[in-house]
């Protein structure tokens, strides 16, 4: 007697249902996806208990004809593909034609559709995938599912669902993914009756950001615009500063798809480099278009992960982009803004400014000085600024130094505040084209390091180089508590990390430096002694030609102990055997290690340990010095940990405080 036999229809769809119809979030996701293929401009969701109770969806797209209502609800019946050949250029969100009979199998499903403007629709009732009725009736265009008794009939899955609000989470999450991946229809999703998310479809994405996220997150969005033979960008990203604890708020939406995907994840991470803090994400919503023909969608059950034929190239220009939009942005983070008194007009007693005393003619000012090249990290103090011409009076001379030419062009000190026109940065009038830094010194053109950018971009095929934002031009003012830098210029007061601002300059001597680390490895006299246990010595063992690659010579010397004969000569003086052993436990622990990762974790490293550190007092000499080598770098915003560098105080902000705004 034959053992093997087919299930029924019945039973089929039961068990389909347990890959396809995971939890509410799951019929929602499916119904809301046939109402956006069906070219809705409206969808109304509204759910009640998290989704366990009843579930429907509402929209004014294209309906289904009468003849096909009954159809829909057979396995495998589908109206989006016909042969084998779609599968490989599919531009709708669902395909298969699972979704409807799994839901129909664990549910009581009420349907109520029209595809013409006459008011004649059909209405079909499922019960447990048994059809109950099957009869004409009045419906205005579109379809009107309904879902109740979700999991009715498979206890054993109503018993391990969530709480309410879990299962309602996942619904609200997933409906903020396609309301961001279809700007132009409008989304209305309520619980219990209670209106969670409304956006007015009007194609505007980032008044769907501001209607998920806040107005102020919408407001410290970034435009991303790229593209090339085979992809198109567009989106928004978060200023580095906005970010968040997890990677939820990281949207990716392939030809109108939301997908989750590492590589890409990963390519945008890298784009933010040194920008992000430890365990911080950004948030983003980056949609992406290409021919179908590039993405397979048909990889898994709930179309969440799809394969790109040329993953490489389109992670390489998330990364370009990315990192372009981030280095024509001024990155200073503001505190939160404080709202007093009642909102409407500001009446500003008076303006406040800065004059220099004995401010001399900007144009008597002697040309500027080139800022020497960095000087070696291990040199803890930061040497004393060469003095200015004799020609300035003696309180600008104490000012001014030898700022680094890497002040560019006048721009606004933070993001949100307009730097006033008629005034330089020494709060004298301007004169016309012309902007003066620290003492009247007139600014130079595009700066060697914002040139040496431009240099970088065109070599790696970038196009035309992005302008370099200025970084703001200030002026010293003094130190609070041997750890914080104040500056002020003619839109504000400034506070500058002053051991994140050494630690960025090192970063960037030391990424530089560890690009040739051969040219400068020395022997040592005395070699250090390193020891680790049996198990990573054995690991080390097979690791050592990476150390090779910095330019560190390290040798097995016999059971747990290995020698390091020779390294760069500027490691941080007295911290090279700490240094070593910090790339060591790196090494390490790293699985796949390249020579790019390696060269930036120990660029970090070493710059960490180089550093000035909190509580330490500084000259003015040395503090107007470190504010010239900060200003000289490629990226002077951030740390290479991801902390900020500079704090802004706009002079709007101060006089609010200071209740000088009425």
């Amino acid at each position: 007697m034959a053992k093997i036999h087919i299930l029924d229809e019945h039973i089929a769809n039961q068990i389909a249902a347990g890959e396809v119809v995971e939890r509410p979030a799951s019929v929602v996701k499916e119904l809301v996806e046939n109402a956006m293929d069906a070219g809705s401009t409206v969808i109304e969701v509204s759910v009640e208990e998290g989704g366990l109770h009843s579930i429907r969806v509402t929209d004014n797209g294209s309906g289904i004809e009468p003849d096909d209502c009954e159809t829909a609800f057979y396995r495998h019946a589908t109206s989006k593909i016909s042969q084998g050949r779609n599968l490989f250029q599919i531009t709708s969100l669902g395909f298969r034609g699972e979704a409807l009979p799994s839901i129909a199998a664990v549910s009581k499903v009420t349907l109520k559709t029209s595809s013409n403007t006459d008011g004649r629709g059909r209405r079909i009732v499922i019960e447990g995938g048994q059809l109950k009725v099957n009869e004409d009736t009045a419906a205005p265009r579109g379809t009107d599912f309904i879902v109740k008794e979700l999991f009715y009939n498979t206890p054993a899955r109503l018993k391990y669902m969530k709480t309410i609000q879990t299962e309602l989470g996942h619904i609200s999450d997933y409906m903020y993914r396609l309301a961001l991946s279809r700007a132009d229809i409008a989304f209305t999703v309520r619980h219990n009756g209670n209106v969670l998310l409304q956006t007015m479809g009007g194609g505007d994405t980032r008044n769907v950001i501001a209607a998920i996220y806040g107005t102020g997150t919408a407001k410290a969005m970034l435009p991303i615009e790229a593209e090339d033979m085979d992809y198109r960008i567009s989106g928004f990203i978060s200023r580095p500063d906005w970010t968040r604890a997890n990677r939820n708020a990281m949207s990716f939406i392939v030809n109108g798809r939301y997908i989750r995907s590492y590589a890409l994840t990963q390519a945008v991470l890298r784009g933010y480099h040194t920008m992000l803090p430890i365990n911080r994400y950004p948030l983003m919503v980056m949609k992406l278009d290409m021919h179908p023909s590039l993405v397979d969608v048909n990889v898994h059950p709930s179309k969440l992960e799809v394969r790109f034929s040329k993953e490489a190239e389109l992670t390489a220009l998330i990364q370009e982009a990315v990192q372009k939009v981030l280095m024509q942005e001024v990155l200073i983070p503001r505190p939160a803004k404080q709202h007093i008194g009642k909102e409407g007009t500001a009446y500003i007693q008076e303006q406040l400014s800065f004059p220099r005393q004995g401010m001399g003619d900007p144009q008597a000012a002697a040309p500027h000085h080139a800022a020497k090249p960095f000087e070696p990290a291990e040199d803890r103090s930061v040497k004393e600024a060469k003095a200015t011409p004799s020609k300035l009076p003696e309180a600008t001379r104490q000012e001014a130094g030898p700022h680094a030419p890497e002040l560019r062009e006048a721009a606004a000190a933070s993001y949100d505040v307009q730097k006033p026109a008629s005034r330089s940065s020494s709060g004298m009038p301007a004169s016309s084209g012309q902007n003066f830094k620290h003492g009247g010194q007139r600014e130079s053109s595009l700066s060697p390091a914002a040139r040496q950018v431009s240099k970088d971009w065109l070599q790696t095929g970038g196009g035309a180089a992005p302008e370099i934002p200025a970084f703001p031009e200030l002026s010293w003012i003094g130190q609070h508590h041997g750890t914080y830098l104040i500056a002020q210029n003619d839109t504000g007061l400034y506070l500058i990390d002053q051991h994140a601002a050494h630690e960025r300059i090192n970063y960037e001597d030391y990424f530089e430096k560890f690009g040739r680390p051969a040219d400068a490895s020395q022997e040592l006299l005395l070699p250090i002694t390193l020891e680790f246990t049996p198990s990573d010595a054995l690991k080390l063992k097979e690791r050592l030609h990476w150390f090779e690659q910095v330019g560190v010579y390290l040798e097995h010397f016999g059971g747990q102990t290995f020698l390091v004969r020779s390294h760069p000569y500027w490691f941080p003086k007295g911290e090279e055997r700490d240094l070593i052993i910090e790339m060591a436990e790196w090494v390490l622990q790293e699985r796949n290690i390249d020579l790019s990762k390696l060269r930036e974790a120990s660029s970090i490293m070493a710059s960490c340990k180089a550093s000035i550190k909190a509580n330490q007092k500084l000259t003015e000499a040395e503090s107007v010095k470190l504010l010239d080598r900060l200003a000289a770098c490629k990226q002077p915003y951030t740390c290479p940990h991801g902390r900020p560098i500079v704090i802004s105080f706009s002079t709007y902000d101060l006089e609010k405080l200071f209740k000088r705004v009425m």
